[in-house]
This record gives structure tokens, C-alpha cells and sequence, in this order.
């Protein structure tokens, strides 16, 4: 009896190693699928990421359509490796790629009797075969199959990749949840540091995680992973790669993570959508030229941009210093009154726009802006349309105007919960146009000293239109530069009117500005539209000299091992590229430093310390919508505007919602700690025009009628007009000193 069931035993064994013989030779030779040869085991390729630096060499972001970083062997510290090892395939340097012994549980436990406890029992070698090429459907046999096949290509792999190799390969092919494939992008995220950085503690989290990414994930179940910690750091113990003692002490330190998501949470993610526009760009021509099929998202380039990190940061600083303040004021004046009676209206508007009237009081949970962060709360749709309208949006860009480069791009006040790019935004510049029209007609040799009238104006051919002045006052004469440096609105429109609209609609084109310029005279106050990016570009113009930039992005862009396919050398701007003339930049210029210095951006010097020789301009567009300041240096030119979405939200009065209150601040708080690098001296005025702002501000009346009043004026001695003759060259001298001084 014992010998038949030997014999059925032998048998059945026999048959069992037959079919699994079988079994695997069809496998082997394609039956359930061609299994990847060596050739293609060499030649696999990981997408990965292209990372994108300041031009610090700071990483500011990624492309990709996989975040994967890869690295190599000597990156890896010892202490990552030998966890990895003790977690996952404690005999991987013994092993031809797969443990016959694991293989076996695996066979017996797992397939026969359907014990999942007994674990994968693949390999590193195993895994990264998984990795690479993921794993088919076979029905029934599905797992048999695919654990077949990633056999067959351990061994593979070990015939053509060192150990070492293998290590390298399968951590930067290993997955970690939330898009991150690979173990460096898995360090910048969890850690915000690269993998040579990473202690052994961390380590043990990162290699934790390969169990189950999204259970082990110490950002959402750091209870989770802290407890798969301590179990890899038991296993380091076990064999030997550390001491009881100093497991003891890792397992005690609490769970610290600095997450970094630069996709949703990056320093510059409005500019990063600009560089990748450029980039696909440069590669288009790249590629046509050199018959090369190279991404931004999946080759793992490496894009050193324009931007400075450190200005970049700076203004994040000030837009959340000064608009979580502003914000509070606006949010605050909403609250009751007309203000409240306007809200209500915008909000009725739009609830009928959308057609979700009867709807209105429905709460949903829904993602809110705040300047204490990003926060989900439940609210009724009326009360999202509320905190929208009142919700102040702002940009602010900055250039290098000599070369075009890109220095900051603060696109919003929150990329992921308002992506729209406040950049491009047209709206009202305002004041900030004045310079244009004052350009215009330097151009026209109109000097900073000729006198325009002041008188109360009224404008038959355009519905009587009148004009009036900030302070309201009238009367007397302004000379062009101080009227342009105290912004006053009668003298420019005078000069409006005494200019062909023909030369300043000509110069308005040729600065870069793409929308229609009304031919009215309100426009000479600022009434057409354009945006920070078109207005970065006209005051470029005033800043270097009269040329105008193209703003760039890209100061390089390296393949992974180095190769520079494309270089920017940011040359300045040629001849072909003028638009205004050397001298009127030079005039213009010397105009708007008074403007800092006596007029509506004093506030640039006396609060925010912004003592370097600077130019600028304010705008406040109609019943304070929106507020503009545009200040320069030879090094750098800066535009910021304020406002809301809709013009009808807005502050009540200048107090709030001026230029100089609203929009100066972000120029002024970016700059304050930074100004020294970006201090310049202009060009001196040229010999011919050394006097050329030397003059009274302002006249009572015309040089004539002051002239007759002082001839037949008995009063008026000789020695009186002696003093005021005196008076006026000491006003001059002091001004020339600090000119001399800035």
C-alpha cells in the first residue's frame, strides 16, 4: 500500500514538474506574450522629469509626465541602500536575481493554498522587472504568469547590470505615491532635500513606503508610517546594519517631514507656465534642425532660467505682508453701508448669470484663499460669490531692462485657487500712461521746463467733458516736469491737445502695446487698457536708453548628462530695436526720479528706504478700481498693479485705494532688502540740456502775463525781483546737488 502511494506520489510530482516545465517554457518563449530581451533591457529608458532652476541654480519646478529625478549610485548614501537590502531582499547580493527560497514560499503558500500572509517573495531584480514594464491580465493565471516573467527578466538583468546597477535602476524606477516615481524626486517632496541629504530615520520612511505608498504615505497617515519606520529600522538592526542602541534611539524621534509640492505649492508657478511655452518653443527649432524628438516633459532636461529666487521671494514676502492687510480693509468696508448695497447687487448679477438664483443659500464644501493659507470650508454659493468679488488680486513682474531677462513673476496671489495670470490682465493703467504722452512730446522737443496751463478746462467737441485734477485745483502754470511729477491731469491733458495724436499713437505701438489707444482726450489720463507685462516692456524702453526688450525666460537648457543644446546669451538690444531717442529716455527719466523724489512716490523713500537712484510712476485708475505703480533703475524695472475682479469692487477712497497706497508697497517691501544690487546711476543729463529741469514748478500765470504784471507793477522794487531772482537759482543749485547725491 505504502509503495502505490510512493508510486502516485512519484508520479504526480513528476507530472507537476512536468506541467510547470512546460508551463514555463511557453512562457519563456512567448506563449502568454514576448518577455523583453536583453537588447531591450539595455536600451530601456526612464522618463524623467526636467527640472527647472533660477538663475541661482535653485530648483524652482518640474515638467513631466512622470516626476521622476534619476540619479546615480555614488548619490545613494550607504545607509538608504542598506535599508532598502534589509526590507526587501536581505540575500540580494547572494542571489542571481531571484531567491529560490522566497520563489518557493511564494509557489506553495501564496498560488497553492492561498495564503497572502506568506508575502511577494520577489526580489529587487523582481521588482524593478515590475517596474519597468508594469504587469498584464491573464485571467486566473495572472499572477503566475507575470511572476514567471519577472523571473525570466531578473536573471536577464543580472547578466547585463551590476549590482550596484540594479539598486540604482530599481530606485529610480520605484513608485511613492501622489505622481512621484523615484527615490530623489520622493526626497524633494517629503523632504524638501536632495538624497544625499537624507538621515537614516528619513531613509527608513522612504524605503517603508515601497510596501503600499498611500497607507505608508507620512503626510497622510503619519502614524502609519512612522510605525513602518520603526519596523525597517528593526530589520536594519536584524542584520547587522546598525545597533540595538542606536535603533532604539531612531525609533524615539518623532516623525519630521518638510513637504514640498512645487507643482501646486512652487515659489513660481505663474513664470514656470511662461518657461515652459518658451522651452517647447526652443525645442520645436531644436528639433527640426537637428532631427531629434526631444520633450520638456519626459527627457529630463535641465532649464536654468532668468528669474532671481532670492528677488522672486521677496516679493511673495511683501504681496503677503501687504495684501493680507489690504485684503482685511477691503473685506471690511463690504461689510455694511453702500458698499454692502453694491455687493449685494454684483452678487444677484451673477447668481442669475449662472442660473443658480433658487440655489443660492446650497452649501458645499469648497477650497477658499486666504492669506493664512489655502483651507476648506462649507459655504453657500452666495457666500463663495461674496468672498470672490471682494477678493483682491494683484501681480507684479519685473525685468532686467537691459536685456529683456525676467527677474520676478508674481502671476496671482495663489496659482493653485486663482490660476489666471494677473500679468496679462488688461485693464486701466491709468497715470502710469502719462509717461507716454510725456515721451511724446520730448520727442516733439517740448522740454521738462516749457509751462502748461492749468486753468479749469472744458472740452466742447467731447460732450463737455472737464477735466479735473486730483487736489481739484486750477489755475496758474506747471512746468511739463513737475506736472508729470505730481500728476496732474489739466496740464497733460493741454499737452494732449497740443500734440499730433498721429506721433503718440505711432510711439504707443511702437512700445508694445497691442490695444487700440482712443482718440480722445481722456486718454491722456490713462483710460486705454494694457497690462503689467505690455507696461514692463514701455518703461524697459525709458530705463535703457530708448529700446525696446522682448522679455525671456530661459537663460539655458542641458540634457541630463550635460550637453548644452540651447544658450541664451542675452545680448542688448540693436539699433533696429530703438523706439525713442537716447536724450528723450535721458529727460524722461530725470522727470520721473522727481516723481519719486517730489511727487506722488515719495512714499518709495520716506517709508520703504528706497534710496538708490530710482524712477517711477503711480496710477490710480477711475474711482480707484485700480492701482499702478511702475518704478525703474537702469538694472531693473518693476510694475505692479491691485484690484479686484470685477471695477466695481473697490476701495472708497485714495486713503486705501491710491497707486501709492495700494500697489507702491509690493514695489517698495520687494526691493527693501534687496536695493543695493539693483542700484544704478542714471546717464547724466547731456551738456545741452544740464538746465533743462531747472525751473520753478509752478507759475501763477504765463511767463507774458507775469512779465507785464511785473512792469507796471509799482510795488514790485528792484530789489524784490533781485531776491526772487535769487531765490529761484538757490531752488536750482539745490536741486542739481541732489541730483548729484542720488
Amino acid at each position: 500500500m505504502l509503495k502505490k502511494i510512493l508510486k502516485y506520489l512519484i508520479i504526480s510530482l513528476t507530472l507537476l514538474a512536468v506541467l510547470i516545465g512546460l508551463f514555463l517554457t511557453s512562457i519563456y518563449y512567448g506563449v502568454f506574450g514576448p518577455i523583453h530581451t536583453i537588447e531591450e533591457l539595455k536600451a530601456f529608458k526612464n522618463q524623467t522629469a526636467t527640472l527647472v532652476l533660477s538663475e541661482d541654480d535653485e530648483l524652482l519646478g518640474k515638467f513631466f509626465s512622470e516626476n521622476r529625478t534619476n540619479i546615480k549610485y555614488e548619490q545613494l548614501p550607504k545607509h538608504l541602500i542598506n535599508a532598502l537590502v534589509a526590507t526587501e531582499d536581505a540575500r540580494y547580493f547572494e542571489h542571481d536575481g531571484v531567491d529560490s527560497r522566497s520563489l518557493l514560499r511564494v509557489l506553495f503558500k501564496t498560488i497553492l493554498f492561498r495564503d497572502k500572509s506568506s508575502g511577494g517573495g520577489s526580489t529587487i531584480n523582481q521588482q524593478l522587472a515590475k517596474n519597468m514594464y508594469g504587469r498584464k491580465n491573464h485571467g486566473p493565471l495572472s499572477m503566475l504568469v507575470n511572476k514567471s516573467k519577472e523571473a525570466f527578466l531578473a536573471y536577464r538583468l543580472e547578466k547585463i547590470y551590476s549590482k550596484e546597477d540594479i539598486l540604482t535602476l530599481y530606485l529610480n524606477t520605484v513608485p511613492f505615491g501622489e505622481n512621484v516615481l523615484g527615490i530623489e524626486a520622493a526626497s524633494r517632496r517629503f523632504f524638501n532635500k536632495p538624497i544625499e541629504e537624507i538621515k537614516i530615520e528619513e531613509a527608513a520612511i522612504l524605503v517603508g513606503m515601497l510596501k503600499a505608498n498611500t497607507y505608508y504615505n507620512p503626510r497622510i497617515y503619519p502614524d502609519n508610517a512612522k510605525r513602518r519606520r520603526n519596523v525597517v529600522l528593526t530589520q536594519l538592526e536584524k542584520y547587522n546594519y546598525i545597533t540595538a542602541k542606536i535603533k532604539d534611539s531612531l525609533q524615539n524621534i518623532p516623525l519630521q517631514l518638510d513637504y514640498a509640492n512645487l507643482e501646486s505649492e512652487g515659489p513660481a508657478n505663474y513664470f514656470l507656465v511662461q518657461v515652459k511655452d518658451e522651452v517647447n518653443k526652443i525645442l520645436e527649432d531644436y528639433n527640426s534642425e537637428n532631427n531629434t524628438e526631444l520633450t520638456s516633459n519626459k527627457d529630463g532636461l535641465i532649464i536654468t532660467t532668468t528669474l532671481n529666487l532670492q528677488l522672486q521671494n521677496q516679493a511673495l514676502n511683501a504681496f503677503k505682508s501687504h495684501l493680507s492687510v489690504m485684503q482685511t480693509r477691503l473685506r471690511k468696508q463690504y461689510h455694511s453701508g453702500n458698499s454692502l448695497k453694491t455687493l449685494n447687487k454684483l452678487i444677484t448679477k451673477e447668481l442669475n448669470r449662472l442660473k443658480l438664483s433658487d440655489k443660492a443659500n446650497e452649501k458645499q464644501n469648497r477650497e477658499l484663499f486666504s492669506w493664512d493659507g489655502v483651507y476648506t470650508d462649507s459655504i453657500s454659493i452666495r457666500d463663495s460669490i461674496s468672498q470672490s468679488l471682494t477678493l483682491l488680486h494683484a501681480g507684479l513682474l519685473a525685468l532686467d531692462p537691459q536685456t529683456g531677462a525676467v527677474k520676478t513673476w508674481v502671476g496671482g496671489i495663489d496659482f493653485g485657487t486663482q490660476p489666471y495670470d494677473q500679468i496679462f490682465a488688461q485693464r486701466q493703467i491709468a497715470s502710469t500712461f502719462k509717461p507716454i504722452l510725456y515721451a511724446s512730446g520730448l520727442e516733439q522737443g517740448i522740454m521738462p521746463c516749457s509751462y502748461l496751463d492749468n486753468k479749469s478746462l472744458i472740452i466742447s467737441d467731447f460732450d463737455n467733458w472737464q477735466p479735473s485734477n486730483y487736489d481739484n485745483s486750477t489755475g496758474g502754470n506747471y512746468s511739463m516736469a513737475a506736472a508729470l511729477a505730481k500728476s496732474m491731469n489739466i496740464p497733460t491733458v493741454n499737452l494732449f491737445l497740443n500734440i499730433p495724436f498721429a506721433n503718440l499713437e505711432k510711439l504707443w505701438k511702437d512700445l508694445g502695446f497691442t490695444s487700440e489707444l482712443p482718440k480722445k482726450p481722456s486718454v491722456a489720463l490713462g483710460t486705454a487698457n494694457s497690462s503689467i507685462y505690455e507696461l514692463s516692456r514701455a518703461y524697459s524702453a525709458f530705463a535703457n536708453g530708448g529700446y525696446l526688450v522682448e522679455p525671456k525666460t530661459v537663460l539655458s537648457i542641458k540634457t541630463g548628462d550635460g550637453n548644452i543644446i540651447y544658450e541664451n546669451k542675452l545680448l542688448k538690444p540693436s539699433e533696429n530695436d530703438r523706439v525713442i531717442s537716447k536724450n528723450t529716455s535721458i529727460l524722461l527719466s530725470a522727470m520721473l526720479q522727481k516723481a519719486i523724489n517730489e511727487g506722488t512716490g515719495t512714499s518709495l523713500k520716506n517709508k520703504y528706504g528706497i534710496n538708490i537712484p530710482i524712477a517711477g510712476k503711480t496710477g490710480t485708475s477711475q474711482d480707484y478700481a485700480d492701482a499702478w505703480f511702475a518704478a525703474y533703475t537702469p538694472k531693473l524695472v518693476m510694475v505692479s498693479r491691485v484690484g479686484a475682479s470685477s471695477p466695481s469692487i473697490r476701495f472708497n477712497s485714495g486713503t486705501n485705494g491710491s497707486g501709492s497706497k495700494l500697489a507702491l508697497p509690493l514695489v517698495g517691501k520687494t526691493l527693501q532688502n534687496v536695493k543695493k544690487q539693483y542700484s544704478a546711476s542714471f546717464p547724466p543729463l547731456p551738456e545741452q540740456y544740464a538746465d533743462a529741469l531747472d525751473c520753478e514748478d509752478y507759475l501763477e500765470d504765463s511767463k507774458f502775463n507775469l512779465f507785464f504784471e511785473n512792469l507796471f507793477n509799482k510795488n514790485n522794487t528792484t530789489l524784490e525781483k533781485e531776491q526772487r531772482k535769487a531765490e529761484r537759482k538757490a531752488k536750482r543749485e539745490q536741486r542739481r546737488a541732489e541730483r548729484k547725491s542720488n
